[in-house]
């Protein structure tokens, strides 16, 4: 069971950025930083690179780009503009974002939108820093990038590429990750607690508008969202899902400001010791299909006993396969850029090689 909340920056997360910043206290104006990037399937290395950044001062504005420039300088994306933004808009770390913004960011970037400075996730860093010329701060990425999802969509056995930056690699979560994401919000009186259930694979903008649609429910919504294991996602989905393991699918729900709390391994069946437990006014589903459990039984049998189930329509039909579908259908561009990402990364790692190289044997020869 993890707590969560919207907009909480704990004081562990601004010791990371004690150069950068002081407590508001000692400040005399709020401190604006810039983060910017194509936000194309967005998980929790991008909402980990906002908390992180958020962090660094009072106020994060987010800049993402367009469809246009994405697709000119990286190829198309999977999502939308409009869902782009939408989806940045749910983390809970953004306070304002830029829409269109440049793909290049420069300092008069930063004064238009009087932000003090820029930061930028450590997976692009070096290449950026080669090319922009601006200082940005390197953040833990947790090793994942939009490629690396591709990756396991297009060849669930692993891809055969060489750059640390772009292939699989297996997340390892840790205790401290986690409470890094979470608030530990505890419900308060007057609060209605609602209960939702789900994989939330590919943490997407079909599963944010459901999520600000029940939040909508109530005037003081206190929302828990309980996580399925990898092996019961996988027996009501089958084929190679869920994409994501439970780990990295805790993280991506817990980043979204409509979630409350995350119940980690959830029972499949919303039962009566659940309820009671967490003390639940209302359970929500979408309109997507209700598989039975194990004993062909309907899951929500005891919430619509107790009349505190409801079917909730978020306008939005976008689903886990529907991303798939997307990325299976362009899986050549896609494959294409992925190739070109790489061999970009590959020749900034042999220059700085080099150039290590290049130093050691200056070293050697000042030494003799």
């Amino acid at each position: 069971m993890i707590k969560n909340g919207s907009h909480a920056v704990k004081e562990e997360d601004k010791v990371e950025s004690s150069s950068f910043s002081h407590s508001p206290e000692k400040r005399k104006r709020v401190i604006r930083v810039w983060c910017d990037g194509c936000y194309d399937m967005v998980h929790y290395g991008h909402s980990n690179q906002l908390r992180q950044a958020k962090a660094m001062g009072d106020y994060l504005v987010v800049g993402v780009h367009t469809d246009e420039e994405i697709s000119k300088h990286k190829g198309p994306p999977v999502f939308t503009q409009a869902e782009r933004y939408k989806m940045i808009r749910a983390i809970k770390w953004v306070d304002e974002i830029v829409e269109g913004a440049p793909y290049v960011t420069t300092l008069e970037t930063l004064d238009k939108y009087n932000c003090d400075f820029c930061v930028h996730g450590g997976e692009w860093i070096l290449w950026t820093l080669i090319n922009v010329k601006i200082t940005k701060c390197s953040f833990e990425y947790f090793g994942i990038c939009k490629c690396k999802t591709f990756s396991c969509i297009l060849s669930p056995q692993g891809p055969k590429g060489h750059s640390p930056w772009t292939g699989v690699s297996q997340f390892l979560q840790t205790s401290q990750k986690i409470i890094q994401f979470a608030s530990g919000k505890e419900p308060q009186p007057g609060d209605t607690i609602i209960y939702v259930a789900g994989a939330f694979d590919l943490f997407h903008i079909g599963h944010v508008d459901f999520l600000e649609t029940v939040h909508k429910q109530a005037e003081k919504p206190y929302v828990i969202v309980g996580l399925h294991f990898d092996q019961e996602v996988n027996r009501y989905k089958g084929k190679n899902y869920p994409i994501m393991n439970i780990h990295e699918r805790t993280l991506s729900v817990l980043a979204c400001r409509y979630v409350s709390e995350v119940v980690i391994g959830a029972p499949y069946a919303v039962g009566k010791d659940l309820l009671d437990h967490f003390k639940v006014d209302l359970v929500c589903h979408g309109k997507t299909v209700v598989f039975p459990d194990t004993d062909g039984t309907d899951p929500y049998t005891e919430p619509k006993k107790r009349g505190v189930f409801r079917i909730l329509d978020s306008g939005n039909n976008l689903t886990s396969d529907d991303i798939v579908q997307r990325i299976i259908e362009n899986r050549l561009q896609f494959e294409a850029r992925n190739q070109k990402k790489e061999a970009k990364e590959m020749a900034v790692i042999e220059a700085l090689k080099h150039k290590e190289d290049s130093l050691k044997t200056e070293t050697a020869l000042t030494n003799n």
